[in-house]
């Protein structure tokens, strides 16, 4: 069922929400753009409807809020270790539909791949999710192409219409703020068709596309930066880093990092080998790690299409581009 609140009675929600859980989602965050005088639209806390983006197409994904970028895993000394505490009972976290099948991978690679991932289960059990639907294409989306437009795995929707806020829940706990309020026939609205198509290769010549010449004008256009990695919602390399105490060099911290594929030593091991020298070879990793390494694993690739990659490289690289290219070398 969907209901509809103007915009005093949609704080209220939060106010409400808020003393339960944590409320994250896109925020406009004024002169914090790649360029001067720009924009960013990035992940935050939110209070009120009035912190919440949703017109403009996040910069970054949701992948910070559950994914810090620096976790403390254990703490230590001479007479054992510590696990931290989990820094909040649960959070509400506003996305869309892309992100919410981003989730999904997220899901597969933390919870699936071999024992669950302690610190991603025990966060991810008390989090709940609000899709903001998409009803136009933004820049660089390929989300069609990839599957990823339409989602039903959401608790609760919201979209602003006509000045008022359209709610559908499919989640006890939303649904119990909505006694008495107005309901309508609402219908969630979503991608049906982008600017940018992928061509969907179902079998891949990793063979063919390893040895493809494809590569080698990333060498010089890519620099390595490691941006695009930073936002996407499904890359999710890490290092590892011990911290010792100055006043006691028996105790410290081992924290995991986020990393990035595409910047240089990551693939560095003893001896000072480096697998990946060339920045051409770390796309090809990458590239071939979103489309042909996960779906061969899971049954779904790994890229869901969002394009902030495209939309923050300094080198104007096209990821759709570089997947197009792969299809055509795949023939």
């Amino acid at each position: 069922m969907a209901y509809s609140l103007d915009k005093i009675a949609v704080d209220e929600l939060f106010s409400k929400w808020g003393e339960d859980y944590l409320i994250y989602g896109p925020t406009l965050i004024k002169n914090t753009g790649r360029l001067s005088d720009t924009d960013s639209v990035r992940y935050d806390e939110v209070k009120s409807i009035d912190d919440l983006e949703l017109n403009l197409k996040s910069d970054y994904s949701f992948k910070d809020v559950i994914l810090p970028i620096s976790e403390v895993l254990f703490y230590y000394n001479e007479d054992g270790m510590m696990v931290p505490k989990q820094k909040h009972n649960g959070a509400i976290i506003f996305l869309r539909s892309c992100d919410l099948h981003a989730l999904d991978r997220l899901d597969q690679m933390f919870m699936e791949n071999g024992k669950p991932d302690f610190y991603y289960t025990r966060l991810r059990e008390n989090l709940k999710f609000v899709l903001i639907p998409c009803s136009k294409s933004f820049e660089n989306c390929f989300c069609v192409s990839m599957n990823s437009n339409v989602t039903k795995n959401y608790d609760l929707t919201i979209e602003e219409i006509n000045g008022e806020y359209v709610f559908e829940s499919k989640d006890e706990y939303f649904t119990k703020f909505f006694s008495g309020s107005k309901e309508l026939d609402y219908t969630v609205p979503y991608v049906k068709e982008n600017d940018i198509k992928v061509e969907h290769v179902e079998k891949i010549n990793n063979l063919a596309i390893t040895k493809s010449e494809m590569w080698r004008e990333y060498d010089s256009r890519c620099i390595a930066c490691g941006r695009c990695t930073l936002v996407c919602p499904t890359c999710t390399c890490w290092t590892m880093q011990d911290i010792h105490y100055g006043d006691n060099q028996k105790a410290g911290e081992r924290r995991r990092v986020q990393a990035s594929c595409m910047v240089d030593n990551f693939d560095r091991v003893a001896g000072g080998h480096v697998y990946r020298e060339k920045n051409g070879d770390r796309m090809r990793y990458k590239a071939l790690h979103k489309i042909s390494d996960h779906r061969e694993r899971y049954g779904v690739d790994m890229c869901i299409g969002c394009g902030r990659c495209d939309d923050i490289c300094p080198e104007y690289i096209s990821f759709s581009t570089i997947l197009n290219k792969i299809a055509k070398e795949s023939e």
